[in-house]
């Protein structure tokens, strides 16, 4: 039975986003997928476009191992997303709010994403709006 894509955007984001996993987040791409990744200002530690599971997993783990910047973490009970299907039934947008925990202030972060699916995995991901946060 076919995932739906609501329940493959989950899978990436609790595989990988989440749990800040590289191998899981890696596993839920396809053999080729392609990763435009999130957050990265110029300089940063990898390129904005990977392709293939490897590249997607060194060059997550690396990211992961940067400090957030201010000390911030995200506050997943108070962030959220909507999924929006379109007229393709393997690709689908989502939009994602990440509200990240400050003094006394908190900082939202928006974000809207194209995701391709292919057998049951992600085949391409893509920001089209990814303010920097990282130090």
């Amino acid at each position: 039975m076919s995932r739906t894509p609501q329940e493959i955007f989950e899978s990436y984001i609790y595989a990988g986003a989440v749990s800040r996993n590289a191998d899981a987040l890696a596993e839920s791409f396809t053999e080729d997928g392609v990763f435009e990744a999130p957050l990265m200002h110029a300089g940063a530690a990898f390129p904005r476009r990977l392709v293939g599971r490897e590249e997607i997993r060194s060059a997550m783990a690396a990211y992961y191992e940067q400090p957030v910047k201010d000390g911030r973490s995200p506050n997943f009970e108070k962030s959220g997303y909507v999924l929006h299907t379109t007229a393709s039934p393997d690709v689908f947008i989502a939009e994602i709010d990440t509200v990240f925990d400050g003094d006394g202030e908190d900082e939202a972060v928006s974000l809207v994403q194209i995701f391709r699916i292919r057998d049951g995995k992600i085949a391409r991901l893509r920001d089209y709006f990814a303010p920097e946060l990282m130090s």
